[in-house]
């Protein structure tokens, strides 16, 4: 099932335009995976996302990743809201991760992402974190500084990120 919604939390038709943020839900082997897209700050993209969390929560569909590489900002609330999503699948007796955080976050909000939630970069890790029995690789901030690095590297030398 692939649910998309807008941020007047709606749900989207195939080809509709949204506004600044959505979420694509979909699962993989019974883990529920929220495509984010767009800008997470104050306002209604943080309660898109809190809504989305508490229904899948209420619908005991507590296994979740959210998947970050189309997020292209992240503010106090929407880090707050990051966090009570956590607070609020934990409680419910589940778990909530991250994957692909995207480079361009300001650090502070990627140590505190770090400090809160298992994050994962590969998909297949992340769903396999699920499952004890299988093998995970799991992200490292200092991976994550040093790709950051060679970026600025290659802008300054001119040549393609």
């Amino acid at each position: 099932m692939t649910l998309t919604m807008d941020a007047k939390n709606k749900a989207l038709t195939s080809g509709e335009p949204s506004m600044d943020f959505h979420l694509k839900q979909r699962e993989k082997e019974g883990i529920c995976i929220l495509d984010l897209q767009g800008t997470l700050i104050s306002g209604n993209s943080e309660a898109i996302l809190r809504n989305k969390i508490a229904a899948l929560a209420e619908a005991r569909a507590v296994n979740i990743v959210l998947d970050l590489a189309g997020v292209t900002a992240i503010d106090d609330d929407g880090l707050g809201a990051l966090i009570h999503c956590h607070a609020r699948i934990v409680v419910s007796g589940g778990s909530l991760k991250l994957l692909r955080l995207p480079l361009h976050l300001n650090l502070r909000v990627i140590r505190e992402l770090d400090a809160v939630f298992d994050v994962f970069t590969d998909e297949q890790d992340a769903v396999n974190s699920f499952f004890p029995d299988r093998a995970v690789r799991r992200y490292d901030i200092l991976e994550w500084v040093q790709r950051q690095e060679n970026v600025r590297a290659r802008r300054q030398k001119g040549s393609p990120a």
